[in-house]
């Protein structure tokens, strides 16, 4: 059968409307590529959720890092607070060192020590049995 011999007289033409088709607005298109990119490997399972093509989510993405899709995802408004009136004190650490020598001996030394007098008190110690 050849398509010029085929002349049946078409007497109705229908629209099969399948639904995959929607507009969706920046918002809705921001929103969506935030959930996206959540937490890892977050792509497919937000394109599933919405019923689109993981394709379509990267496709946004794209759009939206250079600027084409709307405002920037991830900005808040910086509000400026007053410092708080009294802050708690402080409380100072002590500084103590300890010291082990060689033979396990163990000495603290507080942090107002002479040094010259600690350094021999260790000799001292590392020359006990």
């Amino acid at each position: 059968m050849d398509i010029l011999s085929d002349r049946h007289q078409i007497s109705r033409l229908e629209v099969v409307d399948t639904g995959r088709r929607r507009r969706w607005t920046d918002d809705e298109k921001l929103r969506i590529v935030a959930e996206s990119l959540a937490g890892s490997r977050m792509a497919s399972a937000t394109a599933r959720r919405h019923g689109i093509s993981r394709q379509q989510i990267f496709t946004w993405r794209r759009l939206h890092r250079e600027g084409r899709l709307g405002s920037p995802i991830g900005f808040v408004p910086a509000t400026i607070a007053p410092e708080p009136a009294s802050r708690p004190a402080v409380e100072r650490i002590s500084g103590r060192i300890e010291i082990v020598t060689a033979n396990g001996r163990r000495v603290i030394v507080d942090p107002g020590a002479d040094i010259g007098s600690v350094l021999r008190l260790v000799g001292g110690l590392e020359g006990l049995p």
